[in-house]
């Protein structure tokens, strides 16, 4: 190790061992702000360790990252790798959750620190707002400065945990001094306080943690304060009309993007006040003037740049409604609907589309405020014409035109057919890669601002994951159903002196499908096996068992009912998949009018004699299958005679929440009685379906199994 390092270590224990490699990357990068994070002793955290440049206040924002998470910290330190990141356009297309909680435009960089194998922490270096050397055209030398600090850091961590001091992450970041450019002396600084006195406007200095640390006579009479009671504190404290997000957020966005920014607020009764703000790396210079009305305090006297449009407050309030809005949708369908519902009842679009790339064609998955023709135009357009669309579906950057002159300025080929007069169109990127673009057209010319485009793409960024997560649901959705029609028998085999039907219904919440199955057995000319059964949980995992199971049952059908269900629990047993299951298996003897039930943890059957009457049928219970590989499973002979149902089902078709389930099984015997001796099962099935979907949602999918005995079997001549 260099002298110099092993220097440091000895004399610089703790995170102040970073202080000097960080202090110098930020100089040496023109960075202005720069925040180090150390990897917990459990792995399972980055902790701020070390930052300089920016308000301690900032570890409520930033001050853990979790490395499995989406975002440049993280991203940087699982990917070993440099994250770059130009300004809030490219943090929104990236990472939309991160530019809802910070939307200000600053560029920002991440790399890891490491040494070998090991992965310390990272380092994130933020420039100002506008910064000509920002990471998007970042130098040569920006970048050797900033890996050469890395690798030392790396050097000084490993070298501090050999010797058995090894750097941990504070419980508060350490915060170091902003190196000035020049002192002044005592003599400077009450001839800048003079000056500042002398100027007909108000004005004070705030430091980075927003304190006041110097005020004019002259601000403090337009703040309705004296100067000794204003100095020290954070003025939306001090002064109640000032306790405004929109004031806060301004002060905030100005000390991270070190951006000029203004705000107005009314000082109690009538008096508003226009706020300009003036950062660098040492805190916030603010001028205060008196503005006639808040129309006039909207444009303050200097050239500031112009806020973004909607409102940072009003911004953020969207996007965590389209947040909160789309964690309610399932499948692509459902994010479609929201999305289209959402832009067009809140963001003042009267068109949107939703398209994606299939097979080397753009297509329209979803769309409302155009008209058909002209979608059906879109639809299945060549990827390699030459439209905005297209362009940034293939290329993520987004588009933004606020009249037909700057869209044909870009696409002079383009015929505007859609008889629109604005449009914005928008990346959907997820995991780096576009999946589709979202666009927006206005029936009159729209200029965007900077702030409009930034919300815009970080509302496409949040779209762009709830539809690959809706298309994630849709492919296991469909593989689900495919699997369980494929399990679930076709058809019923004809048995005669027995009508029989059959019916499966999904539930109405949750997104998956579950395990229930049925099954009917022929044995002979004479008697045949009925069986239901429903497998611990709702995925591919029940699906798939539930064919396990239903096949070992066909396997050993004939057997006695309690030797069908003992093997079956052995082979669920061996097996062990992590699930149990219900099921409930009969023998009909046709000839003989019996039926021989046993069951293992599954609802009671319902029994109506020919007179009409039912009864839920008091079977001696057995455990699951899966449960006990010893468990044995008593058998029950019943009476089956000619006009007899025996009605199967799954608990599903009698649980409702906050109703006893023996009630329920009461109802369900009630409705069977009800259906009447002329009702064929299939009328049956659907008069018992029909009921329960009336009864309200239902948490679990629903499998019926009905058997009516028409009359004896035919038995051949021997």
């Amino acid at each position: 190790m260099a002298p110099e390092l092993a220097g440091l270590v000895a004399a610089d224990p703790g995170p102040a061992l970073l202080d000097s490699p960080l202090s110098q990357v930020v100089r040496d990068t023109g960075a202005s702000m720069g925040l180090i994070y150390l990897m917990t002793p459990e792995q399972d955290m980055l902790r701020l360790t070390v930052v300089v440049g920016v308000s301690r206040k900032i570890d409520t924002i930033w001050g853990r990252v979790v490395p499995s998470a989406s975002s440049p910290v993280a991203d940087a330190v699982r990917e070993r790798r440099m994250v770059l990141l130009g300004g809030h356009e490219d943090t929104a297309r990236a990472y939309p959750r991160l530019a809802l909680v910070l939307p200000y435009d600053f560029p920002l960089a991440a790399a890891p620190i490491t040494s070998g194998s090991t992965i310390w922490g990272a380092l994130c270096l933020v420039w100002p707002g506008g910064h000509h050397g920002h990471p998007g055209r970042i130098t040569r030398r920006t970048r050797d400065a900033y890996r050469g600090a890395c690798d030392r850091m790396g050097r000084l961590l490993r070298r501090a945990a050999e010797d058995g001091r090894p750097v941990l992450p504070p419980d508060e970041p350490r915060v170091l001094p902003v190196l000035r450019n020049r002192t002044h002396g005592p003599n400077e600084a009450m001839a800048a306080a003079d000056l500042a006195e002398r100027l007909p406007e108000g004005s004070f200095a705030l430091d980075l943690e927003g304190r006041i640390t110097f005020v004019t006579q002259t601000a403090a009479a337009l703040l309705g304060a004296q100067v000794p009671d204003l100095l020290g504190t954070e003025p939306w404290e001090l002064l109640p009309w000032l306790d405004d997000p929109v004031f806060e957020d301004r002060f905030r966005g100005a000390m991270i993007s070190r951006r000029p920014g203004s705000a107005t607020a009314l000082r109690p009764p009538d008096r508003w006040l226009t706020f300009e703000f003036y950062p660098d790396g040492t805190g916030v210079s603010v001028r205060v003037t008196p503005a006639p009305t808040p129309e006039a305090a909207e444009t303050p006297a200097a050239q500031l740049p112009a806020g973004p449009t909607p409102d940072r407050a009003i911004a953020l309030y969207h996007l965590l409604h389209m947040a909160a809005t789309l964690t309610e949708a399932v499948g692509t369908q459902d994010v479609i609907d929201l999305v289209v519902e959402q832009m067009l009842s809140v963001f003042g679009v009267q068109a949107v589309a939703l398209m994606t790339a299939e097979e080397g064609r753009l297509r329209v998955i979803g769309h409302r405020g155009y008209h058909e023709d002209f979608m059906e135009s879109v639809d299945a357009m060549p990827m390699d014409v030459d439209n905005p669309a297209v362009r940034t579906l293939k290329t993520g950057v987004p588009g933004f035109f606020a009249n037909v002159d700057e869209l044909l300025r870009i696409y002079p080929e383009t015929v505007v057919r859609d008889r629109k007069a604005a449009w914005a169109f928008l990346p959907l990127i997820t995991s780096g890669r576009p999946v589709g673009s979202m666009a927006l057209a206005y029936d009159r010319p729209h200029p965007f601002s900077s702030g409009e485009r930034s919300v815009l793409i970080s509302i496409a960024g949040l779209v762009a994951q709830a539809l690959d997560r809706a298309r994630l649901y849709d492919a296991e959705h469909n593989l689900t159903i495919s699997l369980q029609a494929r399990l679930l028998p076709r058809a019923l085999p004809d048995v005669p002196g027995l009508e029989v039907a059959a019916r499966y219904m999904p539930a109405t919440r949750g997104i998956d499908i579950g395990g229930d199955f049925y099954d009917v057995i022929r044995l002979d000319t004479t008697t045949c096996a009925v069986t239901i059964g429903d497998v611990q949980g709702h995925n591919v995992n029940a699906a798939a068992l539930m064919g396990e199971v239903r096949t070992a049952v066909r396997a050993v059908a004939g057997a006695s009912p309690s030797e069908v269900l003992t093997r079956s629990n052995r082979l669920l047993v061996d097996l062990d998949p992590g699930l149990l299951a219900s099921c409930l298996y009969a023998q009909l003897d046709l000839e003989r009018h019996t039926a021989c039930i046993a069951t293992a943890g599954h609802p009671p059957p319902v029994l109506r004699h020919p007179d009409g009457s039912t009864e839920v049928l008091p079977l001696p219970p057995g455990p699951l299958l899966g449960v006990d590989r010893d468990a044995r499973y008593p058998t029950t002979e019943i009476a089956l005679p000619p006009g007899a149902v025996l009605a199967l089902y799954t608990d599903g078709l009698v649980e409702t929440p906050g109703v006893d389930l023996d009630a329920s099984a009461a109802d369900l015997a009630a409705q069977v009685a009800r259906a009447g001796p002329d009702a064929s099962m299939d009328a049956l099935a659907d008069s018992l379906l029909g009921h329960a979907q009336r009864s309200g949602p239902r948490n679990d999918d629903i499998a019926l199994l009905l058997t009516h005995v028409t009359g004896p079997a035919n038995r051949p001549p021997e």
